[in-house]
């Protein structure tokens, strides 16, 4: 075997060329092989290729997500539109094959294992980091967003959306649209947590996220109510802090899950009623269960008809800021129209309108 300069195995005949002496005719005439190789790296000896052997999939971790969340086989199986024998099938194949019990089967319902959990709330991770991908390769593909999602606050009722809901669903795209309602910090949180892709109406200053885009939308001003028979009503003039934190307060719950929740007009140590909604909000204040701060449009009529007194209280903050918000590195087709149509700083005056023809 003769290799050149490279290492390289040649097939065939070379001649063989001595300036100074002819060779004999058997020696100048040498079959040798055309076969080659590549002198080895040094790197090679340490760099091998990546093989993995999966044992998990992401259909069987959907199924092991839809059983903790619906709690059976029988209606995980309805709800993955699969028949209960195949889940069963697929868990215990996975148990075999990775080795590990992800089910305790000895009572009446299998229940997750400590292990079991593990791979469960993991996978959830991994089946969104799945998804995302999938909506980002599918975002860069068509500019237009697979989905998308708009939060709303609490403040801000649907109907000031449905016309541009239905100006929306005439562009005739594929992309599915998601509103869902969020309360004081909580539209910061959607969008710091990617829960969101827009926030309306996000209420108080904005917190430190990676390339956030607020933009102001206007002001709402709270009035400090209470109900004509509330101890706080008989009280000549302004209330303290002091005054206000000695009585039971009613408030909307924080819908953050990452971010600190936010109060309006709580002191600290304060009794307090937490309720879903502002209407909610109104009627504890109405019944004289609580007292509290309410958007100035909500009042009008119970303060008109004298089922709520208005009470100044010192130092209280009275007014609200709200913006609209998005991250400026998920902008896609679908997000930009939306921002186009809910972009004007008057956007609160017309929550206002709204809430006081529905007051």
């Amino acid at each position: 075997m003769v290799k050149n300069a490279l290492g390289e195995r040649v097939t065939g005949e070379l001649l063989l060329v001595n300036t100074e002496k002819p060779a004999p005719e058997a020696v100048r005439r040498r079959p040798i092989s055309r076969e080659f190789q590549y002198p080895e790296h040094p790197a090679a000896r340490t760099q091998k290729p990546r093989l993995f052997s999966m044992n998990l999939s992401f259909e069987v971790l959907q199924v092991l997500d839809a059983i903790d969340r619906t709690g059976t086989f029988a209606s995980a199986a309805e709800t993955l539109h699969k028949v209960p024998s195949s889940l069963s099938y697929l868990v215990q194949k996975l148990e075999l094959d990775l080795g590990v019990k992800l089910f305790d089967r000895t009572g009446r319902r299998a229940t997750l294992t400590h292990a079991g959990r593990v791979v469960v709330e993991e996978g959830r991770r991994l089946l969104e980091a799945a998804e995302a991908l999938e909506f980002k390769a599918k975002r860069i593909e068509h500019g237009w967003e697979s989905e998308l999602h708009v939060a709303v606050d609490e403040i801000i009722p649907f109907d000031l959306l449905w016309h541009h809901v239905g100006e929306f669903y005439k562009l005739k795209l594929d992309t599915r649209l998601h509103l869902s309602k969020e309360v004081l910090g909580g539209s910061w949180d959607a969008l710091l947590t990617r829960r969101a892709d827009l926030i309306v109406g996000a209420a108080g200053d904005p917190p430190p996220i990676p390339n956030l885009i607020a933009r102001p939308i206007g002001s709402l001003k709270h009035v400090f109510v209470v109900a004509p028979d509330h101890p706080l009503a008989s009280i000549p003039g302004p209330l303290t802090m002091d005054m206000v934190a000695r009585h039971r307060a009613v408030a909307i719950g924080d819908t953050s899950r990452k971010l600190a929740p936010r109060t309006i007009a709580l002191a600290v140590n304060q009794e307090v009623l937490t309720v879903p909604t502002l209407e909610a909000k109104l009627a504890a204040q109405i019944r004289g269960l609580a007292a509290g701060t309410i958007p100035e449009c909500l009042a009008v009529d119970a303060l008109s008809q004298g089922e709520l007194v208005q009470k100044e209280v010192i130092g209280m903050r009275d007014v609200t800021h709200f913006y609209l918000a998005w991250r400026d590195d998920e902008s896609g087709k679908a997000l930009q129209w939306w921002v186009d149509q809910l972009d004007r700083p008057n956007l609160i005056d017309e929550v206002v309108q709204q809430r006081t023809l529905q007051g």
